[in-house]
C-alpha cells in the first residue's frame, strides 16, 4: 500500500509552500481563488485527507464530545442525535453516542465523562439527576444540558420554554371547540420534567379559557413510545366511558400516534370525534393519517446552540477560564395539521 499523501506532496504538486496549503485547508481568507484552486485540485489528485486526530492532539483534545441521552427509540432524541453528529461532523468532532435509560447512576457517570479521558466534552439530557450531582461533579470536564431539567445555575442549558409551548397546544385545541381535553403521558409534582412542565402549560391554558381542571384527564405513562400511548387511551376511555374527553394532547408524537390507533380501533374519528395533538415534530407525524398537529422544538437550532457553547466551553477550558454558566431557550412553533381540525367540535 503506497503512503499516505502528506502537506509537503500537496504542496509538490500544487507549487506552493507548505504553508499556503494549511492556509487554504483551514479556510484561511487571505488566500487567491487562485492558489486556493490549485492547491484543491491538488488534494483531490492525491486523494489528500487532513489529520484530525493528529490536529487535535497538538491542541491537547482528543477531537470527540460524547451525546448522552436517555433512549435512541424516542424519535426525538435520535433526530436530535443525527443533527449534532452532522454540525459537530462540520466542526471537524467527531461524537459518541451514549443511552441512559433515564438511570441516574447513567446520568451521574457521564457528568465525569465515564470515568475516562476519552471526549473534550459532554452534552448530556438528563431524567433522573438531581440538582445536588451537578454541583458535585468536577466542573472542568465541559458539560452542557439539553431538555427540561435544572441545571441549578453551575451548566450551561439549552431548553425551549415547555410551558409556554404547552399553554399554545392547549389554547389551540380549545380554540376549535374543545372543551374535555386529556393530557396523555401528564404528570403534576414538583420535579421539573418535561411532563411536569407539559402538564403546567395545559393547566394554565385551561384556566384562561375558564374551564375546570379535571385530575381524571391527566394521564400518566411509563414510557413515551407508541405502546404506551395506545395502552394509556384505552384505558382513559374505559375509565371515562360515556364522558370520554373531546381531544387528546399527548406530551410527544410517538403518545399520539399510539393514541391515534387506539381511537381508530375503538371506532372514534380523528378529528371528528377526538381531536389529538403532539408534541416534538418528528418525521412521522408528518406522514400519518390524518397527519398530527404537534408543537415543533427548532431542532437545529437546539444542536447548534449546544455545540456553540460546548466547543466554546472547551476553549475556555484550555485556558483555565471559568465563566458563569448561561441558559439559552431556542425557538419553538405550534404546526397545526389535519388531526386537530375544529370540525366536529361542539
Amino acid at each position: 500500500m503506497p503512503p499516505r499523501p502528506r502537506i509537503k506532496d500537496v504542496a509538490k504538486r500544487a507549487g506552493v509552500s507548505e504553508k499556503t496549503v494549511s492556509n487554504v485547508i483551514n479556510d484561511y481568507q487571505h488566500v487567491s481563488d487562485a492558489t486556493r484552486r490549485v492547491v484543491q485540485e491538488a488534494i483531490d489528485a492525491l486523494g489528500y485527507r487532513v489529520n484530525l486526530a493528529g490536529r487535535h492532539l497538538r491542541r491537547g483534545r482528543t477531537g470527540m464530545i460524547a451525546l448522552v441521552v436517555p433512549e435512541l427509540d424516542v424519535a426525538y432524541f435520535s433526530e436530535l442525535a443525527k443533527l449534532i453528529v452532522t454540525e459537530a461532523e462540520r466542526r471537524s468532532y467527531t461524537v459518541l453516542v451514549h443511552q441512559t435509560g433515564g438511570r441516574r447512576d447513567r446520568e451521574i457517570a457521564a457528568l465525569s465523562g465515564f470515568d475516562s479521558d476519552f471526549a473534550d466534552g459532554i452534552i448530556l439530557s438528563p431524567l433522573s439527576l438531581l440538582p445536588k450531582d451537578l454541583r458535585e461533579r468536577d466542573s472542568r470536564l465541559p458539560l452542557v444540558l439539553l431538555g427540561e431539567r435544572d441545571a441549578s445555575g453551575v451548566s450551561d442549558h439549552v431548553a425551549i420554554d415547555n410551558v409556554a409551548a404547552a399553554r399554545e397546544a392547549t389554547a389551540h385545541l380549545i380554540a376549535g371547540g374543545r372543551r374535555r381535553i386529556a393530557v396523555l403521558g401528564g404528570r403534576t409534582g414538583d420535579v421539573a420534567g418535561a411532563a411536569e412542565l407539559r402538564t403546567r402549560g395545559y393547566r394554565e391554558a385551561l384556566a384562561d379559557a375558564g374551564i375546570p381542571y379535571d385530575p381524571r384527564l391527566v394521564v400518566p405513562v411509563h414510557d413515551f413510545l407508541w405502546p404506551p400511548g395506545a395502552s394509556a387511551t384505552e384505558e382513559l376511555l374505559d375509565l371515562l366511558d360515556g364522558g370520554r374527553p373531546d381531544a387528546l394532547f399527548c406530551l410527544n408524537d410517538q403518545l399520539a400516534l399510539g393514541a391515534m390507533r387506539a381511537l381508530h380501533e375503538r371506532g372514534l374519528r380523528v378529528p371528528r370525534d377526538v381531536a389529538v395533538a403532539g408534541f416534538d415534530d418528528i418525521a412521522a407525524s408528518r406522514f400519518s393519517v390524518p397527519s398530527l398537529t404537534t408543537v415543533a422544538p427548532d431542532k437545529d437550532a437546539i444542536a447548534v446552540t449546544a455545540l456553540d457553547l460546548l466547543l466554546s466551553r472547551i476553549e475556555e477550558a484550555a485556558k483555565g477560564g471559568n465563566a458563569p454558566a448561561v441558559e439559552r431557550t431556542p425557538p419553538h412553533r405550534l404546526l397545526v395539521r389535519e388531526s386537530s381540525a375544529a370540525s366536529g367540535a361542539g
